[in-house]
C-alpha cells in the first residue's frame, strides 16, 4: 500500500505538467469590439447584438464566450474607447469615442514627428486662473441684518 500511494502522485504531478495553458493567438475581444465597431457606419452606434454577429461573422465563438464579450464591452467603456449611446451595462448601442480617438491620433503624430500637436493650447485653456467674482457687500449686509434682527426665513420670503 505505501507502494501505491507516491505511485498516484506521480501521476497527479505529469497531469499538472501536461495541462500547459497554451498561448493565445489573434488579437483580444477588445481589439475585435473596436475593429467592428470602427468598420460599423451607424451614426447611432452599434446594438450589442450586431456587435456579436459581426464578431461571429469574423470567426469569433460569440456562444462559447458571451460573457467576455460582455465584460470586454464594459471595460471598453470604462476606459473611455466606447461610448455608451443608448442602454445600461453591456446592453445597449456603442459608438467610438471621438475625444478618444483623436487623442490617440495626436500621440501617434508626436511620436512620429517629436513635435506637439496643438494640444498645449487645450491644456493652457483648463489651467487658466478665472477671477472670482465677488458679492454685493451691501446684499451680504442687507441679509445679515434681517437674520440678526429674527427676520429669519419669513421674512427673506424664502419657499419650500
Amino acid at each position: 500500500m505505501a507502494e501505491t500511494a507516491p505511485a498516484a502522485t506521480a501521476t497527479k504531478a505529469a497531469k499538472k505538467k501536461s495541462a500547459v495553458k497554451r498561448k493565445r493567438t489573434g488579437p483580444s475581444v477588445g481589439e475585435l469590439i473596436v475593429k467592428a465597431v470602427s468598420a460599423s457606419k451607424e451614426r447611432s452606434g452599434v446594438s450589442l447584438a450586431a456587435l456579436k454577429k459581426a464578431l461571429a461573422a469574423g470567426g469569433y465563438d460569440v456562444e462559447k464566450n458571451n460573457s467576455r464579450v460582455k465584460i470586454a464591452v464594459k471595460s471598453l467603456v470604462t476606459k473611455g474607447i466606447l461610448v455608451q449611446t443608448k442602454g445600461i451595462g453591456a446592453s445597449g448601442s456603442f459608438k467610438l469615442n471621438k475625444k478618444q480617438r483623436e487623442r490617440e491620433r495626436c500621440v501617434r503624430w508626436e511620436r512620429e514627428t517629436s513635435r506637439s500637436c496643438g494640444r498645449t493650447g487645450e491644456s493652457q485653456r483648463l489651467n487658466k486662473v478665472r477671477p472670482r467674482k465677488s458679492l454685493d457687500f451691501s446684499l451680504v449686509a442687507f441679509l445679515d441684518k434681517k437674520i440678526v434682527m429674527g427676520g429669519g426665513k419669513k421674512s427673506l420670503n424664502w419657499q419650500h
